[in-house]
């Protein structure tokens, strides 16, 4: 059994009072009993300008929310999934990576977002994430407290290859951290995740931005873990900050697979 918490943030343009409002949160899930904790997408910094992106933004070995995140894991002694923070990876270039740290305060896995958010939502909406960000190439399978996590971001959501293949490698939690848009989030957030869970028979956790942000952009929030059976384990039903728990049980996973093992079913056909 895992005690998890997810926690929804409203992350503006001021690093610092990100980590903050994050910081209480997080202490806060942790006083309540989770040893799990994951954080949305964009935890310590949502900029829509790139040149004030770029001008705030650091190396991985020089960025303070991560050095800040690693010390409150030890301290807390927690698993703990940083969604994603915008890493400086080269000249106006960067990563948007997903961090858990271990108990001890270790990086134990990295993710790069590999489905990069190149969209128009709207006439009034447009979004191309890859003028900034670098495109990762390689899912990650990691592991807390017995259990093996996959590991993706917003996105990615809509692209069920990397979830069937992450269940056919042994994961039996997905993490989704995300910043949906609110048109995005309020017509599709809840199917996909249910469907990603029913379609693997996982556990799926997905934390998430909510609410207008100082950046002017509005993300939906719902932060939602849901059970492999595709039932709702947990859901904040707002975009306001704040932070939900359930306990996850791979048992439910094992009897989700036995019951229906779509997960692992490759008929061939022709294409």
């Amino acid at each position: 059994m895992i005690s998890t918490a997810l926690i929804q943030l409203r992350s503006g343009v001021e690093v610092e009072e990100n980590l903050g409002v994050a910081g209480r949160l997080i202490r806060a899930a942790a006083a309540d009993g989770a040893t799990f904790i994951a954080t949305p997408e964009m935890t310590h910094l949502l900029q829509r300008s790139s040149k004030q992106l770029f001008a705030t933004i650091a190396a991985e070995e020089d960025d303070v929310g991560l050095k800040y995140f690693k010390v409150l894991a030890k301290e807390l002694a927690i698993d703990l999934l940083i969604g994603s923070l915008a890493i400086k990876t080269g000249e106006r270039r960067a990563a948007n990576r997903s961090f858990l740290i271990g108990k001890d305060g270790e990086i134990k896995a990295r993710y790069d977002k590999i489905h990069l958010f190149d969209v128009t939502v709207s006439k009034a909406e447009t979004w191309k994430e890859s003028n900034v960000y670098d495109r990762g190439t390689q899912a990650v399978l990691t592991e807390i407290e017995g259990a093996r996590l996959g590991l993706s971001i917003c996105y990615d959501l809509r692209f069920g290859d990397i979830y069937r293949h992450y269940a056919q490698s042994g994961a039996q939690i997905l993490t989704v951290p995300a910043a949906f848009t609110r048109p995005t989030g309020q017509a599709h957030w809840e199917s996909l995740l249910r469907a990603r869970a029913i379609e693997t028979s996982s556990f799926v956790v997905a934390p998430a931005q909510g609410g207008t942000h100082a950046d002017g952009r509005a993300t939906w929030g719902h932060s939602m873990i849901i059970g492999p059976w595709g039932d709702i384990r947990a859901e904040l039903g707002h975009d306001e900050p704040g932070y939900i728990c359930a306990a996850l049980d791979m048992i439910d996973v094992e009897a989700a697979r036995a019951k229906i093992p779509a997960w692992n079913h490759n008929p061939d056909f022709k294409r």
